[in-house]
């Protein structure tokens, strides 16, 4: 439990860096920038010592004629525009396939990824850069002499060089990017690192928190959308300007309606509600500190990467793509999330003004809402298959030996009982059954700290 400060601008930070990194114009818009700039200054640079270099530095730049530069110039902002047009070509179509074969929200992963956005912010840059060296070069007339800027063509044609390298990467990048192996590392990556950014570790002793009083008032959102952060100073310092407590009862990841109260409000001290004005400014700074998008994000969301983790399972139980291997696969990295989540401070955050007085209650998800989120879904479309349900009772297995308090093992065993029963409803195998019992025998013996002895099969074979 901690108080806004400098945990709050890491947090500020956090979401101007998601929001930066998650498009892919920024980076490409200062290469191009930055290359005009270069396009500009060179051939200036070459102006000012031509004719003045040495031998042995002359001996390393391009050496030909204004014919011969309008051509290698030609030719590589030519081939580079065409470049870069099969580079986004190949980036919408995997941006495609992701969107189809396995989730809509693991777009943002190849959004996000540095690569691409590196490689077309190299090439625009160099195609940028050679039109602008191009319109330097002048052949010989009447009034002015040739002029063909050495420094600039050769930066020119290293730039071809090293756009052709990036190419090679960028294709074996993305070869090794739609591998859906590729995709959940990352995914689940992600996750941890949010986990670990925004719970902190080990857990806090939870204070007892203020429970609204009969005479609180609802807090309306101002605007739809997804809530994708909250300003954790804007709102301590508008319940201390109101002398009341906020209670922010919505996770960031859900979806906010213009009008709709998502806070409670009440008086610090003192008798009798708030008052009219008082609730109309609360209402107005509450709505101006909780952020909303059009897309969830990981800048706050502790959930948001189970929810990846969770489509792609679901998405390769369902009938039409019928591949539970990637669900089991799935499902292991969930559990990673999961296991670095149970050790940390989960629950709702308060928030203190300088005095130690509780001023604000934000909600958080806990480990069984995380729990559920995990598990429900892909119990539910994956019973039958024996394989999911081993992962799931694994998964548990690993939970409950990570977990350390008794709220933990209560809905970790709750958890149990529901798979027991989802088992138990399906015409299984009777050996199949046997082992998915053997399972779960296993994961109440973790929630006592007990883990199985593993048994090695007799050897059957000859000796060597």
């Amino acid at each position: 439990m901690s108080g806004p400060g400098l945990g709050d601008d890491r947090q500020r930070w956090s979401v101007l860096r998601d929001a930066w990194r998650t498009k892919l114009w920024p980076l490409p818009a200062v290469g191009i920038l930055v290359a005009l700039g270069l396009g500009v200054m060179l051939p200036a640079l070459d102006a000012a010592v031509d004719g003045r270099l040495s031998s042995p530095v002359s001996a390393f730049l391009f050496s030909g004629g204004p014919d011969a530069a309008r051509t290698l110039l030609s030719v590589i902002s030519g081939s580079i525009i065409t470049v870069t047009s099969l580079t986004f070509s190949l980036t919408v179509v995997t941006l495609q396939l992701a969107s189809s074969q396995f989730s809509p929200r693991l777009l943002r992963t190849f959004t996000r990824d540095r690569l691409v956005h590196g490689t077309l912010a190299l090439l625009l840059a160099t195609f940028t850069y050679a039109v602008t060296v191009l319109r330097t070069v002048r052949t010989s007339l009447e009034a002015q002499a040739a002029f063909v800027p050495q420094i600039s063509v050769t930066v020119a044609y290293v730039l071809g060089l090293v756009s052709v390298l990036g190419l090679v990467v960028f294709l074996a990048h993305l070869a090794r990017q739609i591998r859906v192996e590729s995709m959940l590392r990352e995914v689940q990556e992600e996750a941890a690192e949010t986990v670990r950014r925004l719970l902190p570790h080990p857990p806090q002793p939870a204070p007892p928190l203020p429970q609204p009083p009969a005479g609180a008032v609802p807090l309306s959102a101002s605007t739809s959308g997804f809530f994708t952060s909250v300003d954790e100073t804007a709102l301590v310092d508008a319940a201390v300007d109101a002398d009341a407590v906020i209670l922010l009862d919505r996770c960031p990841g859900e979806s906010l309606i213009a009008g709709v109260p998502i806070a409670t409000a009440w008086r610090l001290d003192g008798p009798g509600p708030l008052t009219p004005p008082q609730v109309d400014a609360l209402s107005r700074r509450v709505g101006a500190a909780t952020r909303t998008g059009f897309e969830r994000t990981t800048a706050q969301d502790v959930a948001f990467g189970l929810r990846q983790l969770v489509d792609v399972a679901v998405k390769a139980l369902s009938p039409g793509v019928n591949d539970p291997t990637t669900a089991v696969h799935a499902l292991g990295h969930i559990s990673a999330v999961l296991c670095e989540a149970v050790g940390r401070d989960l629950g709702p955050k308060v928030l203190r003004d300088t005095e130690g007085t509780i001023r604000v209650i934000l909600a958080r998800p806990d480990l069984p809402m995380l729990l559920e989120l995990g598990l429900a879904q892909p119990r539910r479309y994956g019973a039958a298959d024996p394989e999911v349900m081993a992962r799931l009772l694994t998964l548990l297995r690993e939970v409950a030996w990570s977990s350390r308090t008794p709220a933990h093992t209560e809905c970790i065993g709750a958890q149990l009982r529901r798979t027991r029963t989802a088992i138990t409803n399906q015409d299984l195998d009777p050996e199949e059954r046997v082992r998915l019992d053997g399972i779960a025998d296993t994961v109440s013996a973790a929630l006592t700290q007990r883990w199985p002895t593993a048994t090695l099969p007799a050897h059957t074979g000859r000796s060597p």
